[in-house]
């Protein structure tokens, strides 16, 4: 594969408009899905929404080994307030940077993992195999992979994952956890001159909010990942300055870590609501993590040293990713995030990829393919 051929393809899927909301993946994923068709592979699009497509495609596959599986997201953020100095859809480059909205997050990795796919589609017949699934509405909570992790048939097997969000090739072998839940509280309203004949909703919320400030999780450090954290990332009430406020809101963004239990954490923190609040829980999602001595982690370290200049050792994303979901299908499975954006870049303005990360992650891509199907 040339440079040409990577940043081809990084500029055609860029053209597609696929920010979220409203996401529109549809005409994303059925031009990849062609690629691969044409490429060897039985490709199937499921959609959780009218216009919201993922797609599952594989070649090859044996008994004897479970696949191997890539995914990546085809949708992106929206453009944010700032203007933006380069087109965001058309893919414009100076010197190494490819510039547009998703080069990093994450349309190069998907690039990447489309054409090491079509390098080997053609060959795989009795070897273990691969399978790509690419998601649809993955940016706000990873909808599109909830909804094709309840698809075990759809998502067949997989004996491990490359997740191809943005890391600049260097191999990751997890993120945190997710917990994330709005907390309303209901009061009565009445004229602010006399508050005493009213309930007032945000005081309630205040005083949960001070509890949540000094939230201890009594959960140790993880080795790599650190401690959990707890973030109260809003706080809504009331309809004017003159009226006891009837209704509070609080957004709460929990980030977990190995061996913290969510769903004890969650009893927990509902005694500390109290029963005046309504909790409405919108993400659960657990950490990922494979011990970076595995033996398939290694090799992949391994493939990955020359490209980062240095033998790999254990790191984890900030970010979540659709692995979260996937392995609730693929359990068990080892998995490393690693792809050719910047992690930087990601949601930011003028977001750019490197061309030669892009590159140099379809040889990657393909040294990781050839690993898992020589056997």
């Amino acid at each position: 594969m040339t440079d040409k051929d990577a940043v081809s393809l990084t500029r055609s899927l860029l053209a597609f408009d696929t920010i979220n909301p409203p996401g529109r993946e549809r005409d994303c994923a059925r031009m990849a899905g062609a690629i691969l068709e044409e490429s060897g592979f039985s490709i199937q699009f499921f959609e959780y929404e009218e216009g919201r497509t993922s797609l599952v495609a594989r070649a090859g596959g044996s008994d004897a080994k479970a696949p191997l599986c890539l995914t990546g997201h085809l949708d992106v953020v929206p453009l944010g307030s700032r203007k933006w100095s380069k087109d965001p859809f058309s893919g414009e480059s100076d010197g190494d940077k490819l510039y547009g909205r998703g080069t990093s997050d994450m349309k190069s990795g998907v690039a990447a993992m489309l054409l090491a796919a079509r390098t080997f589609g053609k060959s795989l017949s009795g070897t273990p195999g691969i399978v790509l699934v690419l998601t649809a509405g993955e940016e706000g909570g990873c909808i599109g992979s909830r909804h094709l992790a309840g698809q075990r048939k759809l998502l067949g097997r997989a004996g491990a994952m490359v997740v191809g969000e943005p890391t600049s090739n260097y191999p990751l072998v997890g993120h945190k956890g997710s917990i994330k839940f709005n907390a309303r509280f209901r009061g009565v309203s009445a004229h602010g001159s006399m508050p005493e004949l009213g309930v007032n909703a945000v005081y309630k919320a205040a005083a949960v909010v001070t509890r949540l400030e000094n939230f201890e999780f009594g959960a140790a450090p993880h080795a790599v990942m650190g401690k959990p954290t707890l973030n109260v990332g809003t706080f809504a009430g009331g309809s004017g300055v003159n009226l006891v406020p009837d209704d509070a809101v609080i957004g709460v963004d929990i980030r977990t870590v190995p061996g913290l239990d969510h769903g004890a954490l969650l009893s927990r923190l509902k005694d500390l609501l109290g029963k005046d609040a309504e909790l409405d829980v919108f993400s659960d999602l657990n950490p990922v993590w494979t011990a970076p001595d595995q033996e398939w982690v290694q090799r992949v370290f391994e493939i990955c040293k020359p490209f980062v200049g240095e033998a790999p050792h254990a790191r984890t994303a900030p970010y979540m990713t659709d692995a979260a979901n996937l392995l609730k299908a693929y359990v068990g499975a080892p998995a490393v995030v690693l792809g050719p954006g910047e992690a930087a870049m990601a949601h930011q303005t003028d977001e750019y990829c490197s061309i030669e990360r892009t590159r140099q992650a379809v040889a990657i891509y393909e040294a990781v393919i050839k690993d898992w199907c020589k056997a």
